[in-house]
C-alpha cells in the first residue's frame, strides 16, 4: 500500500483533501501534516512514497519541506501546490518539485495525479531501480518556463502571442527551438527565423514538445570524469535518431510525439553521467573488456537500464504516456504488444537505424544482430526494414 503525505497549513484545507480521496483509502495509506514542521516531525519516523506540499506555509514552506523530504527520502515522488501569485516562491521549488500544480487544484486532476506517481512506480521502480535513484540523489526538474508553457498551450483561449510571451525571455529555449524547428524534422521549406513563426507553422502543441526536449538537454550537466565526447555523441544520436523517425510512415500526430520521443529515448543516459558517473564508467569498462551489450553491462552492474530510468524520470514530469512507453521500450520492443506501427515502435526502427548508420560512441553495441533480427520479425516489419534504411539513409547524406 502506497504512504502518502499531505501537508498544508490550513486545517479545511487538509479537511477537504481527505474528504475527495476517502474512496482510496483501500490502496492507499495516507496521511496529512498541518504545516511544514509536523510533516518534518512525522518524516522522522515514517517513510512516504508521494508527498503532496502547499507552498506557502511559514516558518518551513513547501521548498524547504521538499528539500528534506529530498534528502531523506529520493526515491520518493514530489508534488508542489502553488498559486498563480506565488511565481517566485514557485520559482524556488522547481529544484526540488518533479510536479507543480496550480492552486486550487481540481480534485480529479490531483488523484490522477497521485495515480501516475504510483503506477511508475509499480511498473519502473524496481528494487534496484529505487537504489540507483537513492544513488542519485536529486532528479532534476523542469524550468519554470517549460511548466508555464504547458499551461498555457493547454487552455483553449490562449494564442500564439501568449505562447511568445511565456518563451521570449528564456533565450536558451528559444534558440533550441528554433534550431529544432529549422533541423529538417518536419520538412519546412523556408528557414524559420522567429519564434512567433515557428508557433504559427507547427502548432502550441509541437512547439510545447520542442521545448521539452530543449529543456531536458541543458537540465544535465555529465560529471567531469566523463568525456566531452559522450555528450556530442548522445545530442547527435539523439538527432539522427529524431531525422530518420520523421521519415517513417506516421500519422502527422505520432509523427510529432515520435519525434520527441527520439530526442529524448536515451535520456537515463545523461542521469547517470550526470548523477551516477562511477556506475556510468563502470558500464563503458564491461562493454570494452567483454563485449557485451551496453543494455546488458548496466542491468548487470546497475541492476536496470538507462531505458526505464528515462521512462521513470520522464513520467515523473508528466509527459505523454506514448513517450513515456517509447523511451522505457525502446530496446525491448517486444515486450509490450503492438496492435499497430506504434510510437514505440518506430523509436525502436529509429535507433537501430541510426546506430546502423552512424554506428555506436567508441563502437559500443547496443545489442547483438540476431536480437536485432528476431525482434524484428516478432514486429512484422523485416519486409518492411530494407525501405526504412533507404530513407534513411537519404535524409541523413545532408546531415
Amino acid at each position: 500500500m502506497k504512504r502518502i503525505l499531505f501537508v498544508d497549513d490550513e486545517k479545511q484545507i487538509l479537511d477537504g483533501m481527505r474528504r475527495l480521496l476517502s474512496d482510496r483509502s483501500d490502496r492507499w495509506e495516507m496521511h496529512f501534516a498541518l504545516g511544514g514542521e509536523e510533516a518534518l516531525e512525522l518524516c522522522k519516523s515514517s517513510t512516504f512514497d508521494v508527498v503532496i506540499s502547499d507552498m506557502r506555509m511559514p516558518v518551513v514552506d513547501g521548498a524547504m519541506l521538499l528539500t528534506h523530504v529530498k534528502n531523506l527520502f529520493p526515491d520518493a515522488a514530489r508534488l508542489i501546490l502553488s498559486g498563480y501569485s506565488d511565481v517566485a516562491a514557485a520559482k524556488r521549488s522547481i529544484p526540488v518539485a518533479h510536479r507543480v500544480l496550480a492552486k486550487p487544484c481540481d480534485g480529479v486532476e490531483l488523484e490522477a495525479t497521485i495515480e501516475r506517481f504510483c503506477a511508475l512506480q509499480d511498473v519502473f521502480c524496481t528494487p534496484s531501480l529505487r537504489r540507483l535513484i537513492g544513488t542519485v540523489g536529486e532528479l532534476p526538474s523542469l524550468s519554470s518556463t517549460y511548466r508555464a508553457l504547458s499551461q498555457v498551450t493547454q487552455d483553449p483561449n490562449s494564442s500564439v502571442d501568449d505562447v511568445v510571451e511565456v518563451m521570449r525571455d528564456d533565450v536558451a529555449m528559444v534558440a533550441k527551438v528554433l534550431q529544432l524547428v529549422n533541423s529538417g524534422f518536419f520538412g519546412l521549406v523556408q528557414t524559420v527565423t522567429s519564434l512567433k513563426a515557428a508557433v504559427g507553422y507547427l502548432g502550441m502543441e509541437t512547439i510545447r514538445n520542442l521545448a521539452l526536449a530543449s529543456d531536458t538537454f541543458r537540465v544535465f550537466v555529465p560529471a567531469p570524469s566523463i568525456p566531452v565526447s559522450f555528450f556530442e555523441h548522445f545530442q547527435h544520436h539523439a538527432q539522427q535518431s529524431a531525422l530518420i523517425v520523421a521519415t517513417l510512415p506516421l500519422p502527422t500526430k505520432v509523427r510529432d510525439l515520435c519525434v520527441v520521443a527520439a530526442l529524448l529515448h536515451d535520456i537515463g543516459e545523461l542521469v547517470l553521467a550526470c548523477k551516477s558517473p562511477d556506475e556510468f564508467c563502470a558500464v563503458r569498462e564491461l562493454v570494452r573488456t567483454s563485449g557485451c551489450s551496453q543494455v546488458e553491462a548496466e542491468e548487470q552492474i546497475i541492476g536496470t537500464s538507462h531505458a526505464e530510468i528515462g521512462a521513470y524520470l520522464l513520467g515523473l514530469w508528466g509527459i505523454d504516456s506514448e513517450i513515456v512507453e517509447a523511451v522505457a521500450h525502446h530496446h525491448r520492443p517486444n515486450r509490450i504488444p503492438h496492435v499497430s506501427f506504434d510510437v514505440s515502435t518506430a523509436v525502436y526502427i529509429a535507433d537501430c537505424l541510426t546506430d546502423d548508420l552512424t554506428g555506436a560512441e567508441g563502437g559500443t553495441p547496443r545489442m547483438g544482430p540476431f536480437k536485432f533480427n528476431e525482434r524484428l520479425d516478432a514486429l512484422g516489419l523485416s519486409h518492411l526494414y530494407p525501405g526504412f534504411r533507404e530513407k534513411a539513409i537519404a535524409i541523413l547524406e545532408p546531415h
